[in-house]
């Protein structure tokens, strides 16, 4: 089940920096930061030290320059310790390689270096409160005045909302559709960006979520990321990205379940047997352990595959973030199963990465949208 196999050194290397900081620097404050909805930049700064703030971005502005199965390797490892934190992060690396991508030179060494550094947070702006899976009909406005842009309209369910200090938002600057949108770097202190309150969520507590709200907000024109128009395609590039990223998240919360599922099979009595001599509970810890293993290759080969740029990424992303979001949360769900009573009580950290990657299935494009992807894939070939 070792996560290490056909790695390079190089690569193992990496992974064990990246376990090694999960299971020292997250694992021992996961329960506290969930509980106490604690942000915990500090940690995120160090773990940037390491870096693991830009890691495709490029090396010119600060990133790591690695590539999107190094990426993998690196979410797997860290989700270990906690996967709220370890997807902000994630998303963290999105924006900054979504700037570093599509932006001018002047914004990448604007921006580049402190979000690699995580000195500045970002927040990555789509889902509105009326266009979630169906991004392309958002309403937030962007309307050119001068030089600058008028923004009007308001995001839903923003990770680092309000916290963070650069908004990557998606807006329609066109006409209706895809092809009307385009993408700003919004400022936090820029007169009429507010934020709503703090949601209350079921997990990823440790990272706050608001609405954001623009209200004849203006923004620079030199602060648009690519020309008018090309938002939707910037947007969709990133969430190709995303699901590998959030995918290798529950695959760090699925290894961590099934090892604490074997711990507790080992210990645990009932019947005057330990719960490990039942075939049962053996048959299952096998199946949760082939799972997992499946659910890795697919995500890793969907990584090499968006690394090069193939034409069947996109199709391969969207399997990798469907199969291994469903089949994560299943060997998570079943190892809470095997606590027992335990299982429930937030004393045990099974129930918290049970908690924390159910929205897995939700965000960067639900599983269903995934299904449509992939079959719109096939039935165009």
């Amino acid at each position: 089940m070792t996560a290490s196999v056909g790695l390079t050194e190089e690569q193992k290397e990496f992974q064990k920096v990246a376990f090694d900081f999960a299971a020292k620097e997250m694992a021992p404050y996961m329960a506290e930061w969930d509980e106490k909805e604690i942000f915990p930049v500090e940690t995120m700064r160090k773990a940037s030290q390491l870096g693991f703030g830009g890691i495709y971005v490029q090396p010119d502005v600060g990133g790591s320059g690695l590539s999107r199965l190094d990426t993998s390797i690196i979410f797997e490892a860290l989700s270990t310790g906690c996967v709220s934190t370890t997807a902000y992060m994630s998303i963290q690396n999105m924006c900054a390689w979504m700037i570093d991508t599509f932006g001018s030179q002047e914004q990448r060494h604007k921006y580049c270096p402190s979000l690699c550094s995580m000195e500045k947070l970002a927040s990555y702006c789509l889902t509105e409160p009326g266009s979630g899976s169906d991004a392309a009909s958002l309403l937030t406005t962007a309307k050119r005045k001068g030089d600058a842009y008028v923004l009007n309209g308001s995001k839903a369910f923003i990770s680092g909302g309000g916290d963070a200090d650069v908004y990557v938002v998606m807006c329609r600057t066109g006409g209706s559709g895809p092809k009307g949108i385009s993408c700003m770097v919004v400022e936090k202190g820029t007169p009429g960006l507010s934020f709503g309150k703090k949601e209350k969520k079921m997990g990823w507590c440790s990272q706050p979520t608001r609405a954001v709200i623009f209200e004849d907000c203006a923004v620079p024109v030199a602060n648009r990321v690519g020309e008018e128009g090309q938002g939707f395609n910037i947007a969709m590039k990133g969430l190709n990205g995303g699901r590998i990223n959030i995918a290798s998240c529950s695959l760090g919360a699925a290894h961590a379940c099934i090892l604490l599922a074997r711990d507790h099979l080992k210990v645990r009595k009932q019947f005057g047997e330990i719960l490990a001599s039942s075939q049962y509970l053996q048959f299952r810890l096998a199946e949760m352990a082939t799972r997992l293993v499946a659910s890795r290759l697919m995500v890793r080969n969907a990584a090499r595959a968006l690394q090069e740029n193939r034409e069947d990424a996109v199709a391969l992303c969207s399997m990798a973030k469907l199969f291994a979001t469903d089949e994560c949360f299943a060997i998570c769900n079943q190892a809470l199963q095997m606590h027992g009573g335990y299982g429930y009580l937030k004393d045990y950290t099974v129930q918290q990465f049970v908690r924390d990657i159910r929205v897995h299935q939700i965000l960067e494009g639900t599983n269903e949208v995934m299904r449509m992807i992939i079959a719109r894939s096939l039935l165009q070939a």
